[in-house]
């Protein structure tokens, strides 16, 4: 192809094209000898050439993206050529005529290579979900190039910032798989500033009212809170300055998920929450010297200002496993607030917004090995495991290798990363399946405790094992990971191929006594009344007297007019003709069966999403329910965006968490506004009394979320309640 742009593009946007080409060069920071930056041109005008007939949904031409997508690989993150060359190639295959051999011809093997991983999968026989196969695909690239994720992170966000032009549900569905999967991934990878982005960008489409409240507040509060921490700046260089320290200082702004997330986990208000804005203190200084001349810097702060000792946190000394070197510190300041203050190096802040890509820069041959580099073994260890579904991948991916970590100790001193929350059991499958599998009990700091006991950062953990001991299914119930779970699971599965001979042996003695074959298909109807997948288990079952003859017989010789089939239709949370949910109806759907889901309890007036499965209900949840997201992220072509329009004699369950002074009459007070002031039904009552205040967990039927909003600005005018909220999941 011709170094020339196609007739295909108006004058103006050819102009536009080569515009926003040039600004891609200008951020472009890696090696850009003349033979680069000819393969990154040749690149850019094959592709603009093959996209020439397409547009984006806004109209405007395709080739935007693919730039769009290069200039945040080269600027946010820090890619070099071959990455820009892949990301302005990288819907090629997938969206022209262009095959993948007509990339390896023109720009190699490596190329081809990244944009095979890149290029979605159209069809995958018997899938569950092609979302999940497709994030599969591009998380097994870890193994070999991890370049793959970093351009389809670039891709995603680039797609998210230009989100408006899609359909509602597919801005339902491409929200939820960001906030799921790439932002966490993009955390994973210490991409700080991106992962901040895809989770603001998120929340905006998944609960727009909220996302414009927060952003409304900070507007509100930003001239006012600057200035304050300008204040708290002011005494603190001169202390600097006084002991010949130079500090970089800045004001940093919290991320809008970031503040909701804080709002719905300590079930305060904005008001409430202080630490919106911060301050960051960088250090210019050699890497042998970082860790000193940053406790240098929190010490001169001591001198200035008093420190909230507990709430130090060095992860400087400690960094966490995407590379997240910082000491953050709280302070008082002169006027009376907490500030929150973060010390880092030059270096330690480079790595923090551009993660991974910073993190190989800065990396020495005789460094030992990081969080990086025990995170991409995981991910290895999980790409080599058996997994019964892409979707178990999926959730095994998210669950262990996103979350929190915490490190505990061998009794060698050996240090191992876990998810938090991990329990001594998934300590002992983290070390071997089959220490897991004969684990009876465990010494943590030497102290003997149970399998089921939770570990803390710095435990010293030895496992006791028994060779008598066997995997059962109760301690599935005492695993954390997900990890641990399929190693349970597969460990259960080979125990319990033990005892087939017995259990074949014991379903031909039964099918001889009820003159039946013991054929595969009876078998399988037996199974099936047991909901059992696996003919190890139901010979397993069979063999512990578990599964019974009356249980065979049951099923395979009914007796006359003992089997009927029904529908049970579940109204969960409905109040007034119960036999007629239809009465509530689903704006631009129709009449329809629904459930409403227990685990976010919606009302009318949430934001909420309905999932359409064959041959069942709509199930409604609210759009920011965790399971909601998580199933958009899987199953996006289900999804149903709708709003809500009740009929007045319709109520459904919420819950209120009141704290409030502990007054003779408060109870009464409470019971009177919800019963005869609101005319509302009572579902339960909690109290628990702390001193001199109370708490309460009120379980309240409402008819929408105006009348929610107006119970709770009257329960907070009573003046022994200190704060009335609802509590939006369970």
């Amino acid at each position: 192809m011709e170094h020339v742009l196609p007739d295909d593009y108006k004058k103006e946007e050819q102009e536009e094209i080569l515009r926003r080409y040039e600004h891609l060069l200008t951020v472009w920071q890696t090696r850009k000898e003349p033979q680069d930056l000819a393969l990154v041109e040749d690149a850019f005008y094959f592709a603009a050439n093959a996209h020439s007939k397409q547009r984006r949904r806004s109209g405007e031409p395709y080739i935007y993206h693919p730039i769009a997508v290069a200039t945040i690989a080269a600027e946010d993150i820090g890619l070099g050529r071959t990455s820009l060359v892949c990301a302005l190639l990288h819907d090629v295959v997938e969206d022209t005529e262009f095959t993948l051999d007509d990339i390896r011809q023109r720009f190699g093997d490596k190329v081809a290579l990244v944009i095979d991983g890149l290029t979605k999968l159209e069809k995958v026989e018997n899938a569950e979900s092609l979302q999940a196969e497709n994030f599969k695909k591009i998380i097994s690239t870890l193994s070999y190039d991890v370049r793959v994720v970093l351009i389809k992170l670039a891709d995603r966000l680039h797609n998210m910032r230009t989100l408006s032009s899609m359909p509602p549900h597919k801005q339902l569905k491409i929200a939820s798989e960001t906030s799921y999967i790439y932002a966490p991934l993009a955390y994973r990878l210490g991409l700080h500033a991106i992962k901040n982005e895809l989770e603001d960008l998120s929340l905006m489409y998944r609960d727009p009212v909220v996302y414009d409240s927060i952003r409304k507040q900070m507007d509100g509060i930003r001239a006012e809170k600057t200035a304050l921490l300008r204040s708290f700046l002011g005494p603190a260089q001169e202390a600097f300055k006084k002991r010949g320290v130079e500090v970089t200082s800045q004001i940093i702004e919290r991320s809008t998920f970031s503040i909701w997330k804080r709002m719905q986990k300590k079930q305060l208000t904005f008001d409430e929450l202080y630490g919106n804005f911060n301050v960051r203190l960088i250090v210019d200084c050699p890497l042998d010297m970082e860790k000193i001349e940053c406790w240098k810097i929190y010490a001169i702060l001591t001198d200035v200002y008093t420190p909230n000792a507990a709430r130090l946190k060095d992860w400087i000394s400690s960094p966490k496993m995407n590379g997240y070197e910082s000491i953050h510190a709280l302070f008082m300041s002169h006027e009376g607030n907490w500030v929150e203050v973060q010390i880092r190096s030059k270096r330690m802040n480079e790595i923090a917004e551009k993660g991974f890509t910073a993190y190989w820069q800065y990396r020495t041959d005789n460094q030992t090995e990081s969080g990086f580099d025990e995170w991409m073994k995981r991910i290895k260890e999980l790409l080599g495991s058996e997994s019964d579904s892409t979707i178990d991948f999926v959730d095994t991916f998210t669950n262990d290798l996103f979350s929190d970590e915490i490190k505990v100790f061998t009794p060698q001193g050996k240090a191992i990363a876990l998810p938090k929350h991990s329990t001594a059991l998934d300590f002992a499958y983290s070390i071997h399946s089959e220490v897991g599998n004969h684990s009876i009990a465990a010494h943590v700091n030497n102290q003997l405790v149970q399998l089921d006991h939770k570990l803390s950062t710095g435990d010293q953990v030895e496992i006791i094992t028994s060779e008598a001991q066997h995997p059962q299914e109760k301690w599935f119930e005492f695993l954390n990971t997900a990890f641990a779970k399929s190693k349970l699971k597969a460990g259960i599965k080979e125990y319990r191929r033990g005892f087939r001979e017995k259990g074949e042996e014991l379903f031909n003695d039964i099918m001889k006594k009820l003159a039946m074959e013991p054929s595969k298909a009876n078998r399988n109807k037996v199974m099936e009344s047991q909901r059992l997948t696996s003919a190890v288990d139901f010979f397993y079952y069979l063999s512990q007297g578990k599964i019974t003859e009356q249980h065979i017989a049951k099923v395979l010789k009914p007796q006359s007019g003992s089997g009927s089939s029904f529908l049970k239709r579940i109204t969960f949370g409905l109040i007034g003709n119960e036999d007629k949910p239809e009465d509530s109806v689903l704006e631009s759907l129709g009449e329809f069966d629904f459930n409403v889901a227990t685990c976010c309890n919606p009302i009318p007036g949430d934001e909420v999403v309905a999932f359409n499965f064959p041959g069942e209900p709509l199930q409604i949840h609210r759009s920011d329910c965790p399971k909601a997201i998580n199933m958009m992220s899987h199953f996006g072509n289900n999804i149903v965006k709708a709003k809500w329009q009740p009929k007045s004699d319709i109520a459904f369950l919420a819950t209120l968490r009141i704290t409030a002074i502990d007054n003779v009459g408060l109870l009464n007070k409470m019971t009177d506004l919800l019963s005869n002031e609101m005319k509302l039904n009572l579902h339960s009552l909690q109290m628990e009394s702390k001193q001199d205040l109370v708490e309460a967990n009120i379980a309240i039927y409402v008819h929408s979320t105006n009348e929610l909003n107006l119970l709770l600005e009257k329960l907070n005018k009573m003046k022994e309640v200190k704060k009335a909220v609802r509590v939006k999941l369970s």
